[in-house]
């Protein structure tokens, strides 16, 4: 570090701030599970209200220390800094992934579980093949895939078969009978029809990413690991059309692409996007008004192979507003940064704590209120970092197939039904949205209207 760095170092939390950050932040957080959730964990954190603490954490320290950026008190070797400032926040998505890489340590000896190769904990020229090859699979700037309508089909065919089932148990939906039909529609959508009832794909990854969860305190499932590689790449040769393992195998790839190591993404954030689709559909029950817009969009939209479901999309990221599926975002500095207050050194993990800019009650009129207007408006995020998919040059490639599925997800359970929650009391309109809502113990009874 230079003579100047020294005079002109960022604000550094005391020690005793420090662990209170790691014992607000970041223990509740990988308690729960960073790569897989652990269900009784979630709704522990629920009753205790562990969300909150983390974010009036942060703002405690953003009233004390200002704009920041804070470097926490941790041992030499591992700096650690929390982005504070909305600008700050912007800089570090924006200017991804030099100075600010994907590739942050603990991310990457997570994912090495089971996609050692991704390009989310890739670098240089590995991080920029993978990432070209996964926005062309995804087509990244499309707001509908060019196989959306096969995606649709896919969603309707399940969603039907799921009513069928709701419907023999008298109108009950709960999260397992959820979780069963997302996971088809995904291993369809992902790899093909043929993967449809491949349940010990989904089991090994889930294995592999429960090992992820302990990161390097885990030795890992390596013969697990090379077995479900080995099953994904089976399905990425055999190439099913209407499939995005169909889209790559029409693509150039080379010795960096790793695709097989690139589809695990795939599966894995599929997953917690099908609890923000839970999630939502709880905030429409629990909110007529909301409700009613979705039907008449559902109802304008009747017949159309791919429905835009702007309204729908809005409220699926209102749910991740509310409750962020990835709530700690990381990058790491690969170079020393200058900032108004001073200079990060290089190496230093960087954490943007999703829920402190989403519900920061300081600066939003709707913070903990359902508002999916907030995602309809031209232009009204573009100063805020509002980030249900990451954001700028890194954000999530495949944001826009996810919408599609979810909101066609939600337009076949919403369509020509009541849905209400069970309790009717666990969400209120007249409320503000609870800090964390736990998708596992949601209960619907499904009617017609």
């Amino acid at each position: 570090m230079t003579k100047d760095s020294v005079h002109n170092s960022l604000p550094t939390a005391t020690v005793g701030e420090t662990l209170a950050v790691m014992g607000d932040v970041f223990v509740p957080n990988i308690a729960k599970g960073v790569i897989i959730r652990r269900p009784k964990v979630v709704g522990m954190a629920e009753k205790l209200g562990l969300d909150e603490r983390s974010i009036r954490r942060l703002q405690k320290l953003n009233e004390k220390y200002g704009s920041g950026p804070l470097m926490l008190n941790t041992p030499e070797g591992k700096p650690m800094a929390l982005i504070l400032d909305p600008k700050h926040a912007m800089r570090v998505l924006n200017e991804t992934p030099e100075p600010f890489a994907t590739a942050e340590w603990a991310k990457r000896k997570a994912l090495e579980h089971f996609e050692p190769d991704m390009s989310l904990v890739s670098h240089g020229p590995e991080r920029a093949e993978r990432r070209r090859f996964n926005e062309e699979v995804l087509q990244s700037e499309c707001p509908v895939h060019g196989l959306g309508a096969r995606f649709v089909q896919v969603v309707e065919q399940e969603a039907n078969e799921l009513l069928t089932l709701v419907e023999q148990h008298e109108g009950k939906l709960d999260w397992d009978m959820f979780e069963a039909t997302w996971n088809r529609v995904v291993r369809r959508v992902v790899l093909g029809d043929t993967a449809r009832d491949d349940h010990a794909l989904t089991e090994m990854l889930e294995k592999l990413r429960s090992a992820a969860n302990w990161a390097f305190f885990h030795p890992g499932h390596d013969r697990v690991k090379d077995e479900f590689l080995e099953r994904v790449r089976s399905y990425i040769e055999r190439g099913e059309e209407g499939s995005l393992a169909g889209e790559i195998a029409r693509l150039p790839t080379n010795d960096n692409t790793q695709p097989e190591h690139q589809v695990p993404q795939y599966l894995f954030a599929f997953d917690p996007a099908g609890m923000a689709t839970f999630r939502a559909l709880a905030l429409l029950a629990a909110h007529p008004e909301p409700t009613e817009r979705a039907q008449a969009e559902i109802a304008e939209s009747s017949g159309q192979p791919t429905p835009k479901l702007d309204f729908l999309r809005a409220c699926i990221l209102e749910s991740l507003r509310l409750w962020p599926t990835t709530p700690m975002v990381l990058r790491q500095t690969t170079e020393e940064t200058e900032w108004q207050n001073g200079i990060m050194p290089a190496e230093t993990s960087i954490l943007i704590l999703a829920p402190y800019f989403h519900r920061d009650d300081r600066h939003l009129d709707e913070a903990d209120r359902f508002n999916p207007d907030l995602w309809l408006e031209p232009n009204a995020l573009d100063e805020w970092p509002l980030i249900p998919f990451s954001g700028g040059t890194g954000i999530c490639p495949g944001r826009h197939v996810v919408l599609t599925v979810t909101s066609n997800m939600l337009a076949k359970l919403l369509q020509g039904r009541e849905v209400v929650l069970n309790p009717p009391t666990r969400l209120l309109s007249s409320k503000p949205m609870p800090p964390l809502l736990n998708n596992y113990s949601l209960e619907f009874k499904v009617g017609k209207r």
